[in-house]
């Protein structure tokens, strides 16, 4: 079963750790729409994605939404800036579908043993695949980011409204739409 403890430990803690690990882990029923956290707000949970589907993003000053990640079944998702600053929140938690979480107190990740040194290198793995993202929206050209994307989540073109895979790759729906028009009368042609 797809749950923090097997993906995180892959099996292999001692008992004492393991109590103190289900004693920082709560299980959720997340409805659709529901919001788990809000810019500002104090981040004291990460969130493992059991099922279901959530999304990080953030709000400009006109309003327009800019989402920062998709979290389908077994991705981690948080607000780290809160955590590691102690501040509020950069960004909005969400539940894009009916969701299964694992809520995860953040005083969990903030350990020194092995429990530590994992989360350390699945973080730094994840702030690397940040930095690409980054990068890749400032000087990779849209066709060849949403082919990274569909790489990275290849089910959630069917899972989410186009209007929000534009906005993850930074574009408008339009021309999001065009690239995707495009793309089709190559495969055709």
């Amino acid at each position: 079963m797809l749950s923090f403890q097997n993906y995180f430990l892959q099996g292999a803690a001692d008992p004492t750790f393991l109590q103190e690990l289900e004693e920082a882990i709560t299980l959720r029923q997340v409805a659709k729409g529901q919001v788990l956290l809000r810019k500002g707000d104090k981040g004291r949970e990460h969130y493992f994605v059991k099922s279901g589907l959530l999304r990080s993003y953030t709000l400009d000053a006109k309003g327009k939404e800019h989402i920062f990640m998709f979290a389908p079944e077994g991705w981690l998702i948080g607000d780290i800036g809160s955590f590691l600053s102690d501040k509020g929140a950069d960004l909005y938690i969400d539940a894009l579908e009916e969701s299964e979480i694992e809520a995860l107190d953040n005083r969990l990740f903030s350990r020194r043993d092995a429990f530590h040194a994992e989360a350390l290198n699945k973080s730094s793995r994840r702030m690397y695949m940040m930095q690409k993202r980054i990068i890749s929206l400032m000087s990779t050209p849209l066709q060849e980011r949403y082919l990274d994307f569909l790489d990275m989540y290849p089910n959630l073109v069917q899972r989410v409204p186009q209007k929000m895979i534009a906005s993850y790759l930074g574009v408008t729906p339009e021309a999001l739409s065009k690239l995707r028009g495009d793309l089709t009368r190559q495969k055709n042609a």
